[in-house]
């Protein structure tokens, strides 16, 4: 019979405890890895009658999607493809349901201008949508502000260069909570309207977009893959126009709770 020597069990012990202690160190080693040297907060959007958040993925915006205010923006509307810009996400600014929010006049500009807008908050997404299954991606709807720098975007405009500063600042995506599908269903109709100090100035319907939000969809994916969390602001109506530190915005949407902002 082979005797066994106690070094000879020392040294079996030993490389088993070594063993064990890679073994456990091994879960450890894959969790660890690169970590962000500050944290950046993610941006939400308060949800009607719910708990939860949608967290906003990224802010698309169309441009000049309803006749009238293309012919006053000096496009045509019968010729022209549909065309999309960005905000960045933390440009958004949620007022909450019957308040009043400060909303800050921004700088380098002279020419701030109002655009009322039908946004639609997307669940779910991919490339190459058709419209016949597009609305089946939209989460829920919200009403929205695109406030825009316009002599900034002008000057670019004129220029020939992007004309981001005028359209991508802090604040310049003012915005309501989000209202589910399930509950007002898609909004593909009604009336839509801004008020400046009481007047009305933006008046039109939801039907006389040129390019309805399930076709806006369909667009966007030929050029983009979609991912829930996207938002998408539909366009806005004719008669924007400028507004001054003072002034209250109330915006109106058939379907949705009203909007209001003062410039700050």
């Amino acid at each position: 019979m082979q005797r066994t020597s106690r070094r000879d069990l020392l040294t079996v012990a030993t490389g088993a405890v070594a063993a064990a202690a890679i073994s456990d160190a091994a879960p450890a080693a894959a969790q660890a890895g690169p970590k962000p040297i500050f944290e950046v907060p993610i941006t939400t959007i308060p949800i009607v009658g719910e708990n939860g958040v949608f967290q906003v993925r990224r802010i698309y915006c169309i441009g000049r999607n309803y006749a009238a205010h293309a012919i006053e923006r000096g496009s045509d509307p019968n010729r022209e493809p549909p065309f999309f810009f960005q905000k960045p996400t933390d440009a958004i600014q949620n007022v909450p349901i019957g308040v009043v929010a400060d909303h800050p006049y921004p700088s380098l500009t002279k020419n701030y201008h109002h655009e009322v807008e039908l946004v639609a908050a997307l669940k779910s997404g991919g490339t190459n949508i058709s419209p016949e299954k597009a609305l089946d991606h939209v989460y829920g709807y919200a009403l929205g502000l695109d406030m825009t720098r316009r002599d900034l975007q002008n000057g670019m405009s004129a220029e020939k260069k992007p004309w981001e500063i005028g359209k991508s600042f802090d604040h310049a995506a003012v915005l309501g909570p989000i209202h589910p599908v399930s509950k007002v269903g898609h909004l593909t109709k009604g009336a839509i309207s801004l008020a400046v100090n009481g007047v009305v100035r933006q008046s039109s319907d939801l039907d006389k977009m040129i390019w309805s939000v399930a076709e806006q969809i369909a667009k966007l994916s030929e050029a983009f893959e979609l991912k829930a969390g996207d938002i998408i602001y539909s366009g806005t109506p004719e008669n924007v126009g400028p507004v001054v530190k003072g002034d209250v915005l109330l915006c109106k949407l058939q379907g949705l709770p009203d909007m209001s902002i003062k410039i700050v």
